[in-house]
């Protein structure tokens, strides 16, 4: 009976859900943290590099 519920239930998701726009707002957002992070990560290695001239 267990097999039948979690078969059910996976069956109904993959019915339901539309996994294109879930895969495609994941990456959008994650793709606007990259960013967010990558230029973070480069402008705390110039802060570095400019109080280490000093």
């Amino acid at each position: 009976m267990k097999k039948f519920t979690f078969l059910f239930l996976a069956v109904f998701a993959l019915m339901t859900l539309t996994s294109c726009d879930a895969i495609g707002t994941i990456f959008k957002a994650g793709m606007w943290w990259a960013f967010f992070l990558i230029g973070a990560v480069i402008a705390v290695i110039i802060w570095l590099f400019s109080r280490g001239r000093k």
